[in-house]
């Protein structure tokens, strides 16, 4: 009986202690906010670039008449050329299933969508959340934009939160370039952060990256972040002239 009593007594502590050392596997903090943002990313035949965009031109007023579009970008440099980026908000999981049924019996998108689709080699989208200390920024005038997307070592913002924040706000703070948000990926690739970034042309972002690169302060934060860090791509994206983030 004193055998079985200390027993209980035992697995009583170890179910107290439980929520305790559960909290410690949480891998950042928890997404209330039901809102998230689909990237969509085609890679396009050579050459077929200029079709495929005066066909979505003329035609985007139909499929943005069932959801919001973010913002519309051509690729100008760093990975896979002849290749067009979208971003799209929904309000949450099901109100994307009710806009996509939408769009599905919406007749007159449905055959506008035809003639580009032998113009695509292939798709990729992703879903997506801004990181609970970012919001969607609008920038005040036109420019190019720059998606950074940064594979991280598995752990979640628990692990690498802080470092990448320090980061991303030195840049900020310092004004070496306009953040337009922080995101990542809830399907896809995991463990990724996407930022998007504005910069009044190509040159402006490669002086004000040069001088990031001899501040102190931004260096120390991110050699910090750097620890944390798997791989890194840059993209130099180009607003299309139906883009709603110019």
């Amino acid at each position: 009986m004193l055998v079985l009593r200390s027993g209980l007594t035992r697995a009583l502590a170890a179910w107290k202690l439980a929520p305790q050392v559960c909290s410690s596997f949480a891998t950042g903090p928890r997404q209330y906010d039901g809102t998230f943002y689909e990237f969509r990313t085609y890679c396009l035949k050579p050459s077929k670039m200029n079709e495929f965009l005066e066909n979505v031109k003329k035609n985007i007023h139909l499929r943005t008449a069932h959801s919001e579009l973010v913002g519309y970008w051509s690729v100008e440099f760093g990975g896979q050329m002849n290749k067009v980026f979208h971003i799209w908000k929904y309000d949450n999981f099901a109100h994307r299933t009710e806009v996509r049924k939408a769009v599905a019996k919406d007749k007159e998108w449905q055959q506008s969508v035809i003639p580009n689709l032998a113009l695509i080699d292939e798709q990729e989208t992703e879903i997506t959340y801004l990181v609970p200390w970012s919001k969607l920024e609008k920038p005040a005038k036109e420019g190019v934009y720059e998606l950074v997307i940064f594979q991280m070592k598995p752990g979640g913002p628990a692990l690498w939160g802080d470092a990448f924040k320090r980061a991303i706000n030195a840049h900020v703070d310092l004004g070496y370039s306009k953040l337009v948000g922080v995101f990542h990926t809830e399907y896809g690739a995991l463990n990724r952060v996407h930022v998007l970034w504005w910069n009044e042309n190509a040159d402006s972002r490669a002086a004000g990256r040069h001088q990031s690169h001899e501040d102190p302060r931004v260096v120390a934060a991110v050699r910090e972040s750097v620890n944390y860090l798997v791989s890194q791509q840059n993209t130099l994206l180009i607003p299309t002239s139906f883009s709603p983030l110019k």
